[in-house]
């Protein structure tokens, strides 16, 4: 077995990054398409969301791996060049996160000690702080080697958000601040149940980042999914991974989220309170919040855009066409080869629906 060991960032802990690099962004239609999704764009930066997502990998570790699907594997790599080939980790077809993740552990158990921790995270996040990020991580890697448990990283919650799942906290530790036990697990609230998790403090939101090695993974399956177990089996089982044989057993494997097939089942967990600022970008009122705004709360990007006596209004334009806007606030205009979207800023989230019917 080769051993490849990270270099040491902000903290003594070897680790592996893995970044996850799937899903569509629907409710970013017509910027998002399902050929060309939201971790592709340049939507907070002059660089994408998955170039970001890389600079954060790159301060927790030396040894980065991100896991696509086929169809959209060149662009990924394309945007990229820093990583060689064999750090692409290419899915045959979508499968769920739960069998991305174990896709993933599969090829890094063939190729890496089984003790060492893995961080997967995500390619869609914002996220300014890359210094509390690593350091963040670092702490969850050693409380999962400490404790021998899949460690999760939980957002203090700023507001009492009704799109996101929560984390129930209960009691620290040992002596780590910021290290806690996991109560539960709470799905999206409506608004007063999300005040409430907020009001009382023991709440985080769940915001889909854990820690563990091969090792604390399967531990975990053992005791808690004994089906994802057995579908990681079936992976390992094949002798030369990437094959058609693998990559037929992989397509044989139904759709499953890691939350449901593992997390929420796990018998321990933990969870560190983050030290850094943290946005899913799901929609475009999340967007508007993370983009720069002129004094009026307005974002105005691309050309040929014309604009009167606007307020709290996010503007794109990728075509030379002329957009003009006037008298309105708590619009969302953009204007793209793919479609033209004009919502109301609070329910841009139902994109998502429009952008679903026009891909089936």
């Amino acid at each position: 077995m080769i051993k490849i060991k990270s270099s040491k960032v902000y903290n003594d802990y070897y680790m592996i990054t893995v970044i996850i690099a799937g899903g569509s962004g629907t409710r970013l239609w017509p910027l998002s398409t399902s050929s060309y999704p939201k971790h592709l764009l340049k939507l907070t930066s002059d660089r994408t969301m998955l170039q970001t997502a890389y600079d954060r990998a790159s301060k927790v570790g030396d040894t980065i791996y991100v896991v696509t699907e086929a169809s959209h594997a060149e662009h990924v790599k394309r945007q990229l060049p820093e990583l060689g080939e064999k750090s692409f980790l290419i899915e045959p077809g979508r499968r769920g996160t739960a069998h991305c993740i174990i896709f993933a552990l599969d090829y890094i158990s063939r190729h890496h000690s089984h003790d060492e921790p893995i961080a997967f995270i995500h390619s869609d996040h914002h996220v300014r702080d890359i210094g509390g990020f690593a350091r963040s991580f670092a702490l969850a890697a050693k409380t999962s080697q400490d404790i021998n448990s899949i460690t999760l990283i939980g957002i203090e919650p700023t507001f009492p958000s009704t799109g996101f799942g929560y984390i129930k906290r209960d009691g620290l530790i040992g002596d780590n601040i910021g290290v806690f036990n996991v109560d539960s697990f709470k799905e999206k609230p409506d608004y007063e149940t999300a005040k409430q998790y907020v009001e009382s403090g023991n709440y985080l939101w769940n915001c889909g980042y854990f820690v563990g090695s091969v090792d604390v993974f399967l531990s975990e399956m053992r005791l808690s999914s004994p089906e994802l177990l057995g579908n990681f089996e079936k992976l390992s089982a094949v002798a030369d991974f990437g094959s058609e044989d693998y990559k037929s057993t992989y397509l044989s494997l139904d759709n499953q989220v890691i939350d449901i097939a593992l997390i929420e089942k796990a018998k321990s967990l933990a969870v560190v309170a983050a030290s850094f600022d943290w946005m899913d970008v799901g929609s475009f009122k999340d967007l508007h919040d993370v983009v720069p705004q002129d004094e009026k709360g307005n974002y105005v990007n691309g050309d040929n855009i014309h604009v009167i006596d606007v307020e709290n209004v996010y503007v794109r334009n990728e075509e030379q066409k002329p957009i003009a806007v006037i008298g309105l606030d708590n619009v969302v205009v953009v204007n793209t080869p793919d479609g033209i979207l004009v919502s109301r800023k609070d329910v841009s989230h139902r994109t998502g629906e429009v952008a679903k019917k026009l891909q089936n």
